[in-house]
């Protein structure tokens, strides 16, 4: 059983910062991707940045230059700082990883319960 836990959502005034942090659980043999989902009110889920485990990265454009995703692997943690927050990115935040849970079973992908942000004055 693997879990996803997040951390870090608030609320915040425009301009702002915050940190997300998720830290994954469980019955763990490989961790491929790890990366940060948001899915706003009335609006479909969307990516917001990923990072391989490689350590390439890959962002949404309406957050480049804006946040950032690192990875501590000995943790099994992935965080997403997020710097110069505007009201557009009000969303549930969900924590997203590809999972392998022993050798011979192949990635499989889990979720986070989510996270909420606020970006209000």
């Amino acid at each position: 059983q693997v879990q996803l836990v997040e951390s870090g959502g608030g609320l915040v005034q425009p301009g702002g910062s915050l940190r997300l942090s998720c830290a994954a659980s469980g019955t763990i043999f490989r961790i491929n991707v790890m990366g940060w989902y948001r899915q706003a009110s009335e609006k479909q889920r969307e990516l917001v940045a990923v990072m391989p485990s490689s350590g390439s990265t890959n962002y949404a454009d309406s957050v480049k230059g804006r946040f950032t995703i690192s990875r501590d692997n000995a943790k099994n943690t992935v965080y997403l700082q997020m710097n110069s927050l505007k009201p557009e990115d009000t969303a549930v935040y969900y924590c997203n990883a590809y999972i392998k849970t022993d050798w011979a079973r192949p990635m499989s992908a889990y979720w986070g319960q989510g996270t909420q942000v606020t970006v209000s004055s």
